[in-house]
């Protein structure tokens, strides 16, 4: 049964149930960009990502990846197991694309020979700095046991991700992943959607993930439900 409500963030709420193991994640139609500055409402979009982020951790769960999502409680509500979140954002990246062009030399559309892990704090208050192990560490974020498992669990999924991907004709640039603990065990959570990940068609190169909002590219709506079409055809049947 779903309680009061735990925490709200930019796209998701985070409510406590009967039982304090497990909460409910709520996907809204919230959407924003360039750390809250840009925002905005569409019609749909939780529910996309909720259905989008179902489907993969299901794949996920059975390729050996432990998540936090125990089953769906509505169409757009999860019911997860309550994790402590590690307050690390880890971003793979494939195809040089976004912050890393503008930061570092190296041109849009650049494949990289090796996926880069990239490890930022994940604080509001600070601007999500990047992080490595040794800072980490140090701020009592994480163990480098914990930092090595995280790094090896999100190189597994980069694989199994691209893979997926590309039969259902998306490529996957970069994509930013959360992880949480239970009861030592270090568990997948937050989600995998088009608000988290970069997709571009592999036919055309066209995004379809936020930046279309970001950079007012198109119509973000028809962009979510295409990706949701390709991954979850079912949920249109």
């Amino acid at each position: 049964m779903k309680m009061e409500q735990l925490y709200s963030g930019k796209a998701k709420t985070i409510y406590k149930t009967d039982d304090p193991t497990k909460f409910i994640s709520q996907f809204r139609d919230s959407l924003t960009a360039f750390d809250g500055k840009k925002k905005s409402e569409v019609a749909n979009k939780g529910y996309c990502n909720a259905q989008i982020t179902k489907k993969i951790y299901e794949m996920l769960e059975e390729k050996d990846i432990k998540t936090h999502l125990i089953e769906m409680a509505s169409d757009t509500e999860m019911l997860v197991h309550a994790v402590e979140i590690i307050k690390i954002e880890v971003i793979v990246r494939n195809i040089a694309a976004g912050s890393i062009t503008r930061k570092y030399p190296v041109a849009e559309g650049t494949i990289f020979e090796n996926p880069i892990i990239a490890f930022d704090y994940k604080s509001d208050e600070y601007g999500d700095p990047m992080l490595n192990e040794d800072i980490a560490v140090a701020l009592g974020i994480s163990t480098y046991a914990e930092i090595e498992q995280i790094r090896n669990i999100a190189l597994k999924i980069n694989r199994i991700l691209v893979e997926y991907l590309d039969e259902k004709g998306i490529l996957l640039p970069d994509f930013k992943l959360e992880f949480g603990r239970k009861d030592g065990e270090i568990l997948l959570a937050d989600e995998i959607s088009c608000d988290t990940c970069r997709f571009w068609d592999k036919g055309t190169g066209e995004s379809l993930d936020k930046d279309i909002f970001r950079f007012d590219k198109g119509d973000i709506s028809k962009a979510y439900e295409e990706v949701a079409r390709r991954i979850v055809p079912d949920i249109f049947d």
